[in-house]
């Protein structure tokens, strides 16, 4: 099965990629002069805010025609994207110098509602030829005033347009707003505004394929790039220190425990056995709730592949900056399409474990990590929709994932169990287990499973903490994240690092006579993501502005899910580590 799906991923992976790149091609137009090169408003919202976003012409702008949808992908919904005909037409290499592009006379409600979203620092985006464009709606005026009622609110009404090309295409653009040129917006009366802006055309040497870089540029500037380094320093430092005390340590007390159990067997055959090996009979007896954990590795392998499979698309350019939606489409996608690897590890495990109903060992499987988020995204959903933002999914919307769900990702996972069943795979313990488990002595609190998930959960979360602030910055603000490949050490780090501290712990748990290590194990392992969340914290009260309800609820709504995601692909790693571990050094060792 496993061998099947690998060529099929891999296929997916380059189609994926071939369509990006077509569908970043597609905006590599050509253009005449005066052609109509299309501008599209996308949203509005507080700029501390970047979930709650609305509609352009949820605010009275004007229009000075009808207003046009355009059709938008699957990712760009997910993204919160509605892009609308703007009210201005740039043509191509056609300049122009204060032109009205419509005029509105505003009530006293929208002078109102326009000085509120102007208090709250609301920005625009627009698109023109796929190009993202930002600016600010309006500026409040504190200057020398100390009391908030003093304060002067004014909109922004002409907006300047310079547009840089080479030959017949669009390479960059950007827009300002004239500081002098704005409407008072302080008195609640009737006003009339006139939007204007101006445009200005200018020839550039840079060539079309790289009109984009300009945005990814930021994240790669010198005094980025040594945070950057210094974190990988960081991390590499962490990883070298734990890998060679954990190696010294463990190879010393391994091979001294060796020594002493080849010896004692041929001194004394029935001389008290005592450490790890005085548990062989009980070390291997299957855990209490083993479909559980059989679910949550084989939820946890999921989600391993699918970041595998992420980080390969942005290691190869798909996720270029604003790459509208890119990347939840292939979130989607990806994961859909992995679910047969849950259903096969999850299935194949539990068969091994001796379990029997394993349909319904797949039934939970397919909700263990589908369903918290399902009910998260119903909570979140509701509160969009109440809010009258864009992060509310359309009913059509809804119904596309369904049908993904229910014509992709299930069969899929149905058809990996079944595989998984079938393999006949055995469990492979090198030692027999005993019918009667031992009783497990009293041990101090430190060895306890909190105390030991805090242990646990602290190495891996300092090897990344301080990536975590960029990451943080991109998704939940505005910086540009791309140096992907820096990243994905960061991450092959952490999957090192959270292997070899579960292995130690498990090897002192079992050291200590106790031989319930299964669930330890995964709970060890995936510990990191409970300090992400508590990252999740720090930032939102510390790091950032971000404020509101829906705010809030979006940001450690989401985050809760992929923490919970971190949680069991790092505990599956964990695991796997242990287990194989385990299985060496009783393989080692001769018991009765």
């Amino acid at each position: 099965m496993e061998k099947k799906l690998v060529p099929c991923l891999v296929s997916f992976v380059l189609i994926l990629c071939s369509v990006s790149h077509v569908r970043s091609d597609a905006s590599d137009n050509r253009y005449k002069v005066g052609d109509d090169v299309p501008l599209y408003v996308n949203k509005v919202g507080p700029f501390h805010n970047p979930s709650e976003t609305y509609r352009y012409f949820d605010l009275p702008f004007c229009s000075p025609g009808p207003k046009k949808d355009k059709k938008e992908a699957l990712g760009e919904l997910l993204n919160g994207d509605r892009l609308v005909t703007a009210p201005y037409k740039l043509d191509f290499l056609n300049d122009k110098d204060s032109e009205i592009a419509c005029k509105k006379r505003l009530t006293k409600e929208q002078v109102a509602q326009f000085r509120e979203v102007v208090s709250k620092d609301y920005y625009f985006q627009m698109y023109y030829d796929d190009l993202p464009i930002w600016g600010f709606l309006g500026k409040v005026d504190k200057e020398g005033k100390n009391d908030p009622s003093e304060y002067k609110y004014y909109l922004f009404k002409h907006l300047h347009f310079t547009i840089f090309y080479n030959k017949d295409r669009v390479i960059e653009i950007t827009a300002q707003s004239d500081p002098n040129n704005v409407v008072d917006l302080t008195e609640d009366k009737e006003v009339d505004v006139e939007f204007m802006y101006s445009v200005k055309w200018k020839e550039t040497e840079i060539q079309f394929e790289k009109r984009m870089e300009k945005y990814s540029q930021s994240s790669s500037l010198p005094h980025h790039l040594e945070i950057h380094w210094f974190s990988i320093i960081n991390s590499c430092v962490t990883v070298l220190l734990l890998t060679g005390f954990l190696a010294t340590i463990l190879m010393r007390v391994l091979k001294n425990d060796f020594v002493k159990y080849a010896h004692d067997e041929e001194s004394a055959e029935d001389l008290e056995e005592t450490g790890w090996k005085y548990i062989h009979g009980d070390v291997f007896r299957y855990p209490s709730y083993k479909s559980l954990l059989a679910a949550a590795v084989g939820s946890g392998t999921q989600l391993f592949t699918l970041t595998i499979f992420i980080f390969m698309l942005a290691i190869v350019g798909v996720f270029y900056p604003y790459n509208r939606g890119a990347l939840f489409t292939a979130l989607v996608v990806i994961y859909a399409l992995t679910a047969g690897i849950a259903g096969y590890t999850a299935a194949s495990f539990f068969c091994q474990l001796e379990g029997t109903n394993w349909v319904r060992n797949l039934l939970l499987t397919g909700a263990l990590f589908c369903g918290p988020l399902f009910l998260t995204f119903c909570f979140l959903n509701t509160v969009a929709i109440a809010y009258s933002a864009t992060a509310a999914l359309p009913f059509g919307t809804i119904v596309v994932i369904f049908l993904i769900w229910a014509l992709v990702t299930t069969p899929l996972l149905v058809l990996g169990g079944i595989a998984g069943k079938n393999s006949k795979a055995e469990f492979q313990a090198p030692v027999r287990t005993t019918k009667y488990p031992r009783e497990i002595p009293q041990l101090p609190w430190y060895r306890k499973t909190l105390p030991q998930m805090a242990m646990a959960g602290f190495l891996p979360f300092s090897a990344i903490y301080i990536e975590l602030y960029y990451i943080f910055a991109s998704v939940w603000g505005h910086r540009i994240y791309t140096i992907y490949s820096i990243l994905f050490i960061v991450f092959i780090i952490l999957l090192i690092v959270t292997a070899f501290i579960t292995v130690a712990l498990t090897y002192f748990q079992l050291a200590a006579e106790d031989h319930e290590w299964w669930w330890r194990s995964f709970l060890c392992g995936g510990s990191t993501g409970l300090f992400i969340y508590g990252y999740c914290l720090y930032y939102y009260y510390a790091r950032s502005d971000m404020s509101g309800f829906m705010q809030t609820s979006f940001f450690f709504g989401y985050m809760a899910c992929v923490c919970y995601g971190f949680f069991l692909m790092l505990g599956s790693i964990g695991f796997r580590a242990s287990l194989f571990f385990v299985r060496h050094i009783y393989r080692s060792i001769k018991c009765e």
